[in-house]
């Protein structure tokens, strides 16, 4: 898989210490009906700009939810305190970056909250993202639980030891709840869309968008991809190696693992 140029660059002028990578979640969000997937193109001014991406971004010390499932610290391969924190970070992130909320009523555990897009929603979205509230207080408010059962751990993939920012990134996958719609509201991208992963060739992305597209590409059945999800190893992280070329480029390998 060929790198773009300023990647390129990094990975031949490297030299040191590799950075600490930073704990991060994304969604891969799913249209129930298509099983297409919304991306969004990183504003130029973002880390990663022009190409791109699932919503998500680091973990912060508020994303603990207090209800979730007591699995996540298996799936995930980190101690629990940090399952929480990269499962409410998912969510959040979600909820921030495209105006998508996993949550239901409290007293009723199989529904999802409707049409969040009312300015109040959009008032206590901007909140979130100004970290004036946590996700915690949102929810609690309005007498709703994280619906952390509806996000289906994929992946795990930490950044090539040349960038100088690097991130150990949780993926997941989930279907847009009905009565919603993902919303371009974050203010880091130009550009969004839905599209089929099978279609998304010709557009700009790093190797994690890319690959976890093609994975996804063969489904077309949401029953199938959570039969999938119930078989990954989401733990265990994919490092990518990056081998310089004798023509002045690079490409990306990357390792082999066991599992679907």
């Amino acid at each position: 898989m060929p790198l773009p140029p300023a990647m390129v660059q990094k990975a031949r002028e490297f030299r040191g210490v590799p950075a600490t990578p930073r704990a991060a979640a994304t969604v891969v969000l799913l249209d129930p009906e298509t099983l297409d997937v919304y991306v969004l193109r990183r504003a130029t001014t973002m880390v990663f700009g022009g190409v791109h991406a699932f919503p998500g971004g680091r973990v912060d010390p508020d994303d603990r939810p207090e209800t979730i499932r007591q699995d996540w610290a298996e799936k995930l391969g980190v101690p629990d305190d940090q399952a929480r924190a990269v499962v409410g970070a998912a969510a959040r992130e979600l909820f921030e970056e495209a105006g998508v909320l996993l949550a239901g009523p409290v007293d009723q555990p199989d529904r999802t909250v409707g049409d969040v897009s009312g300015e109040d929603w959009e008032a206590d979205r901007r909140a979130v993202a100004g970290r004036e509230l946590t996700m915690t207080d949102l929810l609690a408010r309005r007498g709703l639980r994280l619906r952390d059962d509806l996000l289906l751990p994929w992946a795990r993939w930490i950044t090539p030891v040349f960038e100088p920012k690097r991130f150990d990134t949780w993926f997941f996958v989930a279907l847009l709840p009905d009565g919603q719609m993902a919303r371009d509201v974050s203010g880091e991208a130009d550009a969004t869309t839905w599209i089929s992963p099978a279609a998304a060739d010709g557009l700009a992305m790093l190797p994690p968008t890319r690959v976890t597209l093609d994975e996804l590409s063969p489904y077309r059945k949401m029953e199938d991809l959570v039969a999938a999800s119930a078989q990954r190893n989401a733990a265990v992280p994919i490092i990518p190696e990056v081998e310089l070329t004798g023509d002045g480029g690079a490409v990306v390998r990357l390792p082999s693992r066991s599992g679907p």
